[in-house]
């Protein structure tokens, strides 16, 4: 993070003065989105990746394999196995976790649950600080395959939650996820209206803690404008929008009141500001998005700049493999650092990293002398 400020310093010092822009030092992400496959085996009308989904690109595994490592070299400190498509999908699902492991990474997984066989086979090689998120989005098996159309005929709820026991038992050092993508009337994939859920609210609550689950996450229905930015877009329902406000924060306000001591209720960070009624604020970006260096998106498709933009060809920073050539995938971040401007392209984005994109503009145009070590204690959480 040093390295990045002094060099984002030196740049645009080196702008100013007219000499040309310096290398960017030998750096990688911290934290990578890394989508195994585009195959899903669910139809869901409320999918923000419904474009992407089922190509028949595929991974090269040895060369995902040797990108993988030379980011891990440079300073790649997590993983986060999720989807573009279903992760456990992936041909050798648990072999790669463990290769992930292996490389000294922590590893996060999110899935639809369709296979929670594999993550039990993944589950040994996770430790704490890990962590695995099913996308289930509903309380009732009815309202479940109502949304997420799972290509099996018999798959419920009642089977998916059936697994986190047995999980657990094999290794219960890392956290497992309940995840709600709260939908309402009004909401549309395109022309596909999406199928409303604030009324299960309180039953995935409860279900999620009777089933074992270490917490349930909420966050808001987001699709897809036409240049490919994924965005919340509540003036599709201005009419019925502070309606739905409530419903949502009273709803989530009666499962936490509910909710047993250890389990967890957790908003996102989009949620809350939409409940706030302040989510209008997170869209101001400044020009030069620097999450860009920090976190990206790896696909079948190619590596992208930020999940908000997975699979768009203008926040395209190079190939699948791109890291399997270090020097070549930092000139490639370096030029898109310079060419994707935030504030334009992100303008109706409400974005996770709002605060610590502005956080660090603030630290690049000072001139506080730069920490030689961190400013803080270690908090070995390294997701972003």
């Amino acid at each position: 993070m040093v390295d990045y400020v002094r060099w984002q310093r030196a740049s645009r010092a080196a702008a100013a003065a007219g000499q040309p822009e310096p290398e960017l030092p030998a750096l990688a992400p911290l934290s990578i989105n890394l989508d195994l496959t585009t195959a899903c085996n669910y139809a869901c009308d409320h999918c923000i990746d419904w474009e992407i989904l089922n190509s028949k690109v595929r991974h090269e595994d040895e060369r995902l394999r040797a990108s993988i490592r030379a980011m891990a070299l440079r300073g790649l400190r997590s993983v986060i196995l999720i989807g573009g498509g279903e992760p456990t999908l992936y041909p050798g699902f648990a072999e790669f976790v463990r290769f992930v492991k292996e490389l000294g990474l922590q590893t996060a997984v999110v899935s639809n649950g369709s296979r929670n066989d594999r993550i039990l086979q993944a589950a040994p090689y996770l430790q704490r600080g890990d962590w695995v998120r099913l996308s289930l989005d509903a309380g009732s098996n009815e309202v479940f395959r109502q949304m997420h159309k799972p290509s099996s005929q018999s798959l419920t709820l009642d089977e998916i939650c059936g697994w986190i026991p047995r999980i657990k038992a094999v290794n219960p050092a890392f956290e497992i996820g309940f995840s709600f993508v709260i939908t309402w009337h009004g909401g549309s994939r395109g022309d596909v209206r999406v199928i409303e859920n604030i009324h299960e609210i309180e039953a995935a609550a409860e279900r999620a803690w009777r089933a074992g689950f270490d917490y349930i996450s909420f966050k808001p229905f987001l699709e897809r404008q036409p240049d490919g930015a994924e965005v919340m877009d509540p003036h599709k329902v201005a009419a019925e929008l502070q309606q739905i406000v409530e419903r949502i924060r009273a709803a989530v306000a009666r499962a936490r009141a509910r909710a047993p001591a250890g389990f967890a209720v957790l908003e996102s960070t989009n949620l809350r500001q939409l409940l706030a009624g302040t989510w209008q604020a997170f869209t101001r970006q400044p020009r030069q998005c620097h999450m860009q260096m920090l976190r990206q998106v790896v696909t079948p498709l190619g590596t992208f700049n930020c999940p908000a933009h997975r699979g768009v060809a203008k926040a395209r920073v190079g190939e699948a493999a791109l890291w399997q050539q270090p020097g070549f995938a930092m000139a490639a971040t370096q030029r898109i650092l310079g060419a994707f401007d935030a504030s334009t392209e992100c303008a109706q984005v409400t974005c996770l990293y709002h605060g610590t994109n502005w956080w660090l503009e603030g630290l690049i145009a000072s001139s506080t002398p730069l920490p030689a070590d961190a400013p803080a204690a270690e908090r070995a959480d390294w997701f972003l």
